[in-house]
């Protein structure tokens, strides 16, 4: 894990506040293409409407509001050695 990475309960609470009138939920979602990207929705109702934010797990452990970057193609050369 990154040495500046956030925990994922201390993301929710910056930019989920939780009070007793509005708890939040949360839900864990995996997607599998190439790859499994995890993440976790965190929802709270509150009197103005319902609020969602995907949080993202990296590859490096931390845990962010975007996506991680997919892998992309790379081209490489191979050297032969007569």
């Amino acid at each position: 894990m990154s040495s500046d990475a956030t925990s994922l309960r201390s993301l929710i609470d910056k930019w989920v506040a939780s009070t007793p009138a509005s708890p939040i939920r949360l839900t864990r979602l995996t997607y599998a293409k190439r790859r499994s990207v995890r993440c976790v929705r965190a929802e709270s109702i509150r009197a103005s409407g319902s609020l969602a934010i995907f949080f993202f797990r990296h590859d490096d452990g931390a845990w962010c509001v975007f996506p991680p970057m997919s892998e992309r193609p790379t081209m490489r050369a191979l050297m032969k050695v007569q």
